[in-house]
């Protein structure tokens, strides 16, 4: 289901083709802030959010590929991380091809953001970085490594991505409704009305194409990017040392520890706003 209507929605297209839709919340010439999505959700999980920013920034949401209204591909190793950073090249090109922007994103939506800010060739596309409830996966395969208690705490919080790995027992469940059930047993959330069946289902292949190799051999990436890592204390997903414990990776980071549980941007967008504000703001004092 496709933002509201207060957007204008565009395509662009991936480098390998995939049509990537785009919504646009206005303001132009304003500050370009992109948001991107995790699992299982859509681009209308910003909506809240962008409502609340819309008249500080220009803000820009798109359906991550095999999510909304974007192209689906078949493959496994088209939801590569390469291929994600590609849709997102595409989409700054498109709506901010002379400035740099600013980048929110939530869960796999953060997983795969750490991947742009940390990637050289696009250190100067990026002002500052606001990350909730997601980790780069090489950096999570170091922190595994240290076989540790906060280690071990965060495996057995990751059940669910070894399970997501099993052949079409996942899918049957998404499509039958038992996951539905399993998965709001960890946190409750009113979101179905704005998911399909393909936004689970589809989804799952960013999983089956990143999550072991990175794991396995993670690389080190860094970045100077100035982020903001947000750890919300009740995620039933991710752990808070995995997600604030990146000061030897990211250089300019500030770490916020706040009340709630994973589906920050739907249950709490005010203060996503707020935080989304206050270090943007800050990163523009440093700029002066």
């Amino acid at each position: 289901m496709p933002p509201s209507k207060s957007t204008t929605t565009s395509t662009v297209v991936s480098a390998d083709g995939t049509r990537i839709a785009v919504y646009d919340y206005g303001n132009s010439g304003a500050p370009v802030l992109i948001c991107v999505h995790g699992y299982p959700d859509n681009a209308a999980l910003w909506e809240p959010v962008a409502e609340r920013l819309a008249g500080d920034f220009h803000v820009v949401a798109y359906d991550v590929r095999g999510a909304g209204e974007s192209d689906c591909p078949q493959s496994t190793s088209a939801y590569h991380l390469d291929r994600l950073e590609e849709d997102f090249r595409a989409v700054i090109d498109t709506v901010s091809p002379d400035q740099p922007v600013h980048v929110l994103a939530h869960d796999w939506g953060s997983i795969q953001s750490w991947h742009f800010v940390t990637d050289p060739a696009l250190r100067d596309r990026i002002t500052s970085f606001v990350s909730i409830s997601g980790p780069s996966l090489d950096h999570a395969g170091y922190f595994i490594r240290q076989r540790n208690r906060a280690a071990l705490r965060q495996l057995l919080h990751s059940w669910y991505i070894f399970y997501f790995h099993l052949p079409w027992l996942p899918e049957l469940a998404w499509r039958k409704g038992w996951a539905h059930r399993a998965f709001n047993r960890l946190e409750t959330q009113d979101a179905e009305e704005k998911r399909s069946i393909g936004d689970y289902v589809n989804g799952m292949e960013l999983y089956r194409a990143n999550v072991v190799p990175r794991l396995i051999r993670p690389t080190e990436r860094h970045t100077d990017v100035p982020v903001l890592a947000v750890s919300p204390e009740d995620d039933p997903f991710v752990t808070t040392p995995l997600q604030t414990q990146v000061g030897r990776w990211a250089a300019n980071l500030r770490v916020e520890i706040v009340r709630g549980g994973h589906w920050m941007p739907r249950n709490d967008p005010g203060l996503v706003a707020q935080l989304v504000l206050e270090h943007t703001g800050q990163v523009a004092r440093w700029e002066v």
